[in-house]
């Protein structure tokens, strides 16, 4: 199942970070995919085919 997502769409990840929160916001698409924390602003990078593996649900798009 492929999915579709957007820059600014925010997503909750199956597992919370250190800082508490498990929502995220996209910012950056493509063969990788970029997620900044809502709460600390921390950025990662990973493949896109982890992060469909790691997410739970979509927010918003």
């Amino acid at each position: 199942m492929e999915k579709e997502y957007k820059l600014g769409s925010i997503v909750t990840m199956k597992k919370a970070h250190p800082c508490g929160t498990n929502e995220w916001i996209i910012t950056r698409v493509g063969a990788d995919i970029k997620i900044k924390c809502i709460s600390c602003s921390r950025s990662i990078m990973m493949p896109r085919i982890k992060f469909n593996k790691k997410v739970k649900k979509i927010l918003t798009y």
